[in-house]
């Protein structure tokens, strides 16, 4: 009997490291022998090409002789590879591997399907051939290997984030084939876990010394070259983990996970490759292992698979059957929780959910957004509104909470739950399992969390060693219990046990990636532009279709259009995270909107037109829910334009004026005066607005009160730039000491000169070089009867690493400032007494911010720009950003972009900040007809409070061929409202809906001399569906 030997922690530790080390000893450890015999393959040949070819047209082309070690490329071609095999008779009965191994990502085709991915970085680099090699197998194969000239994160040169390398070359480094000892390998799991346990429980633990002590034993007994010594290690290992834990264990629900980015460093076209390869080796594992469940969100992922590989795509379906393939998020995309607006949420679980349900026979029961850079405060009730309650995030997993109640803007709650080990792509490591358990912020309170294993971001996903790793985990004393689950059963009993459970009330905000509100500027312009087209297309179509009975509502075009701008609301395409090559394509995607878009508008126009009296001419519509007067140019003969003051209704149309006509009444004149030192003053009779020499906001007056809006001894409209060097996320982060660089752009008096020069419209305009590289030029504009004074601006943007704001000191005082989001609007500090203030030193918004003391206050809206940050009295935009990762060329060029200044008596909901944004941001159209125009002005819809928007109207998704409107609304001021809403349309029922459309039983609305009575509670969205009558021509 061997002597006992005194054990020295650390040397025992090492040598059991060693004994299973893929680097150290191989020549007689035991990781050396994970392989027996290998043999190469008989025969390598390729052919390159910079297509993405489906697979019948691949295996056709002219395939030259390859051998292990070539190069190819560059970046983003295809190399295929024909391998052919022959497995030799000696190895029947034993598990025979082909082994792949290269720098691209490969995937495996065998008899005309797809069968497994390869890429070294996701630890698979072998494709199983045989489990047990038979007498009766063949043993000769052709396979192909389609590797694609890009690793898993892409190509970046020097740094992963950094733009992509053109001209990377890649290299197969392995292809043969070999036996696979499945007994070597399952004691190598036990090793590693043993290991980890002895680790991370530490020196001071029993059951950590009994982990090592239990490890050692094996090394003393398992001899890598004797296999009859494997099944006794493997029993001493059985008998260490067979040892059970308590009742009281804590229970980690993991669930296979594969996070791909439908576009990041990568362009969207390889993400259809990556979901193939990723989810064809989940097929595999969920046929190898029936207890593990895959789960799979993003519904756009599914139908560019659905397209391209079909036959995988119906294994999928057929797992979803068996519960093991489990769609999760119910939504098109994993979009950014920030930027897309209320609508285009919606439009993302409406896309999503009727595709999960046409798809896979259920909707979503969870929202699954795991890596987005904070929520917007209205996510609670659009989810509840798709019918989802539960809730689950990574990117907030080191935050107050891991298990709580979420409360949104309107008080609806979601369950909530933030995986505690910080990660959606474990790896099934004893490290990672403690790491749940200790960092969960809810002990106590709930004794469940999620364990989401795979590799993620550039795809990848589980492989058979986590499973084979947590499996053996399932139940052992000293760590916590841990059940292949699914996200059914996780929030199941998180719900049993949810009367203990914090409640978080209001936005998620990621004190993280503040950058992402700026960066990419242009996408974010196309971004509102394309929501502002797709709503217009949406409400003309429907106004058509109640009043014309030859129009056909376009409702798959609109589909169309709207699947890509919700595509483009991916978290890395619109914050502008994403490599030069994303940012072209979604740029053809927001092109194709805008043309499509434009035709529709027309063909709407066109079938309002129908029928009515009148001259050829112009139909003038206004698509917003309340009457509007404004200042419109108007196209004339010859291509030139004339200015003219319009008033059309709500929701609807006015014939354009003809040349020159003059109101009866007109608001007073804006006047205009240059004084002789070159400063200049416009003043509408509403505000008086007046620029110093250089452009510059002296003195901002509202002129009823005589109230000063700037602080004094300031300037407004001044422009600053910043330097921006972030710590690593180059596009994704603006750091808090950004602010410590502060640089005024001052400006050349005698650049300042008057353009329109009053009447309808005065303005003034400057040129501004903000460095020798970067100029800038402004049109300071004032309308008659407008509240707000406009900045319409062009930059040539040449810079590195800068980031250019405007700022407007108030003269108000306010510790809070408010901000628009999603149907509504909430309030942020304008100081930074906590942490969590500071944190706040850079937000987000959409249309319009607002600081405002009692009775008086300053709104300062835009067009398209969401960075924003109020401290102490000064309000700034955040205009542009310079990073050079991972696109070495975002924001370079020319931009243009407006924004408005608007002072005001009162509360901003009093004053019509609202509205005067929304103005901003969706114009009047002056849209051709073909036909004769109308000559009288006409209004669909109104309401009878201006505390509520009519949001959306659009014709019902479920009934393409029928006469049913959706009607959406939100209440906008944070107030209990009562609202009429007044329609013209000939209106058969009205019955309130959800935001997927679907009836409400108790929702049966009368009509009273075309109205409809509509009860609010602060911020609340409702949906309705109106069934028309037919149109009586």
């Amino acid at each position: 009997m061997a002597t006992p030997v005194l054990k020295h922690w650390r040397t025992t530790l090492e040598r059991v490291e060693k004994f299973i080390s893929p680097l150290y000893f191989t020549d007689c450890n035991l990781r050396g022998r994970l392989f027996g015999d290998s043999c190469p393959v008989d025969a390598l040949s390729s052919f390159i090409t910079p297509e993405r070819l489906p697979y019948q047209q691949a295996i056709q082309q002219n395939f030259r002789p390859a051998q292990v070690g070539d190069c190819f490329g560059p970046t983003w071609w295809t190399c295929w590879f024909r391998v052919e095999l022959t497995i030799p008779e000696a190895w029947v009965g034993q598990e025979v591997h082909l082994r792949w191994e290269s720098n691209g990502e490969g995937l495996v085709w065998r008899d005309g399907e797809p069968v497994q991915g390869l890429t070294k970085e996701g630890e698979k680099t072998s494709y199983v051939l045989n489990d047990r090699l038979g007498e009766g197998d063949p043993r000769s194969l052709t396979l192909y290997v389609e590797v694609a000239c890009n690793g898993l994160l892409g190509a970046g040169k020097g740094s992963m984030i950094a733009a992509p390398d053109p001209e990377k070359m890649f290299q197969v480094s392995r292809a043969e084939l070999a036996v696979f000892h499945r007994d070597v390998h399952k004691l190598l799991v036990d090793l590693e876990l043993l290991l980890g346990m002895a680790k991370g429980l530490g020196e001071d633990n029993q059951r950590s010394f009994q982990a090592l002590y239990t490890a050692n034993q094996m090394v003393n007994i398992c001899d890598p070259a004797q296999p009859k010594t494997f099944p006794i290690a493997q029993a001493l290992a059985c008998q260490f983990f067979d040892q059970r834990g308590g009742e009281s264990q804590h229970t980690l629900h993991a669930m296979g996970h594969c996070h791909i980015d439908t576009a990041w460093l990568w362009p969207f076209k390889e993400t259809v490759r990556k979901c193939a390869r990723s989810w064809v080796t989940a097929v595999q594992l969920m046929e190898r292992n029936p207890e593990f469940i895959f789960v799979c969100s993003q519904a756009q992922q599914l139908l560019w698979v659905k397209t391209h590989y079909p036959g995988l795509y119906t294994r999928l379906q057929e797992f979803a059957c068996h519960g093991q393939f489990v769609p999760v998020g119910g939504t098109w995309v994993e979009m950014d929780g920030n930027l897309p607006s209320g609508e285009a949420m919606v439009r993302q679980f409406l896309q999503g959910q009727n595709f999960f349900l046409q798809e896979f026979g259920k909707m979503c029961s969870e929202f699954w957004l795991p890596d987005t850079f904070g929520y917007s405060a209205q996510l609670p009730q659009i989810m509840l509104g798709c019918g989802i309650g539960r809730f689950l995030t990574q990117k907030l997993s080191w935050n107050l909470h891991h298990t709580f109640f979420w409360e949104g803007l309107d008080g609806s709650r979601v369950l909530t739950h933030f995986p505690p080990g910080d990660s959606y792509g474990m790896q099934g490591s004893v490290e990672e399992v403690l790491k749940t358990v200790t960092n969960n912020r809810d002990k106590g309170r709930t004794n469940h969390s999620a364990f989401l294993f795979g590799f993620g971001d550039g795809g990848g996903g589980p492989t058979q060693v986590m499973l084979d790793r947590l499996k053996r985990l399932c139940n052992t004393d000293g760590l916590p219990r841990v059940q292949l689950s699914s996200p059914g059963r996780l929030f199941s009993a998180l719900e049993n046990t949810s009367g203990q459970l914090c409640t978080w009330v209001g936005e998620l905000f990621l004190e993280l990636h503040n950058g992402t509100y700026t960066s990419q500027a242009q996408i974010k312009k196309e971004n509102r532009e394309c929501e502002r087209i797709l709503h217009d297309v949406e409400l003309l179509s429907s106004l058509a279709l109640a009043r014309s009975a030859q129009f056909l509502y376009p409702a798959s075009q609109l589909q169309c259009l709207w699947r890509l701008l919700l595509l483009n609301q991916f978290h890395d395409v619109v914050p502008g995270s994403c490599i030069q090559l994303v940012v072209e394509e979604a740029m053809c995607h927001y092109k194709d909107i805008r043309s499509h878009g434009n035709k529709l508008l027309s063909t709407a126009a066109a079938a309002l037109c129908a029928g009515e009296p009148g001259p050829e001419g112009l139909l003038i519509v206004n698509t917003l829910p309340w009457k509007r007067t404004e200042v419109l140019a108007l196209p004339r003969p010859g291509g030139a334009h004339s200015l003219a003051l319009v008033t059309v209704p709500s929701m609807g149309f006015a014939p354009a004026p003809a040349p020159m006509s003059l109101q009866p009444l007109l608001p007073q004149p804006v006047f205009v005066v240059q004084e002789p030192d070159g400063s200049v003053t416009l003043d509408n009779g509403i505000i008086r607005v007046s620029l110093d020499p250089t452009g510059r906001l002296s003195s901002l007056v509202l002129v009823a009160s005589g109230r000063e809006v700037i602080a004094e001894g300031a300037m407004g409209n001044q422009f600053v730039l910043f330097d921006d060097v972030p710590l690593y996320w180059d596009a994704w982060d603006v750091m808090d000491y950004h602010l410590e660089t502060r640089k005024p752009v001052l400006g050349q008096v005698g650049t300042l000169a008057v353009g329109s020069e009053g009447g309808l419209r005065g303005s003034a305009w400057f040129l501004l070089q903000l460095s020798p590289n970067s100029r800038l030029s402004q049109e300071v504009v004032l309308d008659i009867g407008c509240p707000y004074v406009r900045f319409h601006t062009e930059v040539h943007w040449h810079e590195a690493h800068k980031f250019l704001k405007v700022e407007f000191p108030a003269r108000v005082r306010s510790p809070q400032a408010t901000y628009e989001i999603q149907f509504g609007h909430l309030q942020r500090p304008t100081h930074y007494n906590t942490s969590w203030d500071w944190a706040r030193f850079e937000v987000w918004a959409h249309r319009w911010m607002d600081l405002s003391e009692h009775s008086f206050g300053l709104a300062l809206l835009n067009d398209c720009k969401y960075g924003a940050s109020v401290h102490g009295s000064v309000l700034s935009l955040s205009l542009l950003r310079a990073p050079k990762a991972p696109d070495a060329s975002a924001d370079m060029g020319r931009h243009e972009f407006t924004y408005a200044l608007m002072p005001h008596k009162g509360s901003f909901q009093d004053a019509g900040v609202i509205r005067a944004a929304y103005n901003l941001n969706f114009p009047l159209l002056a849209l051709p007809a073909p036909g004769p125009a109308p000559t009288t002005a006409w209004s669909a819809f109104s309401l009878s409070t201006p505390a509520v928007v009519l949001e959306t109207v659009k014709q019902a998704e479920s009934s393409p061929e029928s006469r049913t409107l959706v009607l959406r609304l939100y209440e906008a001021h944070g107030s209990h409202v009562d609202c009429w809403l007044q329609t013209s349309l000939l209106v058969k029922e009205a019955v309130l809906c959800n935001l997927l459309e679907q009836r409400d039983p108790t929702g049966q609305l009368p009509l009273h001399d075309d109205r409809l009575k509509l009860t609010f509670s602060p911020f609340q969205v409702r949906s309705l569906l109106l069934v028309l009558q037919p149109p009586s021509g």
